[in-house]
């Protein structure tokens, strides 16, 4: 979907006492300087490099050239958005690290459990142990690298940690087919065996906070007939 230059930030780069300037989506601009991969037609919103975007004045190719070593669009509004400042307006700020809040709590749930009863933890109850723990959100690291040192200060506040446990699955030869492609997606498949009556049993070992969801897709998909233990 192309950027809208009506909701577009400024991305602002300053070298040998010249600015460079682009337009840009605030969300993916974000994703991109976080190291994400985003295709440049979902970051720009207008594909030149401004002096002064405001003002619609674009930069010189000779400044281009002087700065960057090229006069290539796209390589040059990446490296201005990468290496320079994105103008954020408080409440986008405020909403960027909102999402990346709730997606550190989301990966951390289906990550982790209640060692005292074996239990996951809800995502609102790791949001209310962040608050508590007075988590500070980096805007510009990907959630990923953020979500071992989160869990490391929650870890004061209430009782977790990050396991993995091993499903036993028999599934009925009627629903095999279906689920086969499904149970590759909910884990990492340790062994796999079709029997002779048709039916698909395997080895699954999972993220200790995706249990409740790989019982309940798994039923869904087989009406209730499937057979599914914890290996102990």
């Amino acid at each position: 979907m192309p950027v809208s230059v009506d909701k577009a930030v400024i991305a602002r780069f300053e070298k040998f006492g010249k600015k460079f300037e682009v337009l840009v989506d605030p969300e993916k601009a974000i994703d991109l300087k976080s190291g994400k991969n985003i295709p440049s037609e979902e970051v720009l919103a207008v594909q030149d490099i401004f002096e002064d975007a405001k003002k619609g004045l674009r930069s010189s190719r000779d400044d281009l050239r002087k700065v960057f070593g090229s006069e290539d669009i796209v390589e040059i509004a990446r490296y201005i958005i990468i290496k320079g400042e994105i103008q954020l307006t408080t409440e986008q700020r405020r909403k960027i690290l909102e999402e990346k809040r709730r997606l550190i709590a989301s990966i951390i749930a289906k990550e982790s459990i209640n060692p005292q009863t074996g239990a996951p933890h809800t995502i609102e109850r790791i949001l209310n142990a962040m608050e508590i723990a007075k988590i500070n959100i980096d805007l510009y690291k990907p959630v990923e690298e953020q979500v071992k040192d989160v869990l490391k200060s929650i870890q004061r506040v209430i009782p977790i940690r990050f396991e993995k446990i091993e499903l036993q699955i028999k599934i009925p030869a009627a629903y095999a087919g279906k689920c086969y492609g499904v149970v590759r997606e909910l884990g990492k498949l340790k062994s796999e065996q079709w029997l002779g009556d048709g039916s698909f049993a395997c080895l699954l070992e999972i993220p200790a906070g995706l249990q409740a969801e790989v019982f309940d897709r798994l039923n869904k998909l087989t009406n209730g007939d499937v057979v599914i233990t914890q290996k102990r």
